[in-house]
């Protein structure tokens, strides 16, 4: 549900900056289904790749074969995300607040955390970069707090987060996180952050995957087909 979601939200033509995970299984999907047109950047330097299964990796060689340029990770970053040319980001995170904020450093205070993340990467360059940032996580209190402990990626250009209960949107006013849409069976109520959570006044209830990118999910895109197959 969540990679069917992701995928819907992107559009035919649009230049997406994208992750391994979630968002790689979204914007494959999307390529296959409603976005053949989809640009996908990865961070290793397939610009414009086609992949014929779905990449395992940033350095999968799926990536290389019909992609319209192969370059450096510095050009990836330089020439087309700081330049303005990346439309889409995907992110994730160990906590989201209610503004979006990402932490992928620590949990609990900085000088002495409880747990060292693995850090940045390139995130809070997407996260600054993007012109809108789509975040996939599943939800709970602990992952939700209100206040991150420490603000890896800014979430000022977070326009909707992704979740396994339903869909959180930026609310224009006052800049925090909604509740936007449920998926079917699931209430309002089912969905636990760490701060008092307001929700539209009207919620979408968001479709299941169709016949067809259940298809694609389970026969094509399915990672551990490859692994099967070797």
């Amino acid at each position: 549900m969540m990679t069917t979601v992701a995928a819907r939200e992107l559009a035919d033509g649009e230049v997406v900056f994208v992750g391994i995970g979630l968002p790689n299984l979204a914007c494959n999907l999307a390529r296959r289904t409603h976005a053949p047109n989809l640009v996908l950047i990865y961070e290793s330097g397939a610009v414009g790749a086609t992949p014929s299964r779905l990449p395992v990796s940033i350095g999968d060689p799926a990536l290389v074969t019909g992609s319209l340029m192969v370059c450096g990770m510095a050009d990836v970053f330089q020439l087309f995300l700081q330049n303005g040319r990346i439309e889409v980001g995907f992110l994730g995170g160990a906590q989201v607040d209610r503004y979006g904020n990402i932490n992928t450093t620590v949990i609990g205070d900085y000088a002495k955390p409880k747990v060292r993340l693995p850090g940045s990467g390139g995130a809070a360059e997407i996260a600054l970069h993007a012109q809108r940032i789509l975040i996939v996580s599943k939800l709970s209190p602990r992952a939700f707090p209100e206040r991150v402990d420490f603000v890896t990626s800014s979430g000022q250009r977070v326009t909707r987060v992704i979740t396994d209960k339903g869909v959180l949107e930026r609310d224009a006013a006052s800049g925090e996180l909604v509740l936007a849409g449920l998926y079917p069976g699931v209430a309002s109520t089912d969905v636990a952050v760490g701060w008092k959570l307001r929700a539209r006044s009207q919620l979408a209830r968001l479709e299941p995957p169709s016949k067809l990118e259940l298809q694609l999910l389970r026969d094509v895109l399915d990672p551990q087909r490859l692994y099967l197959k070797s």
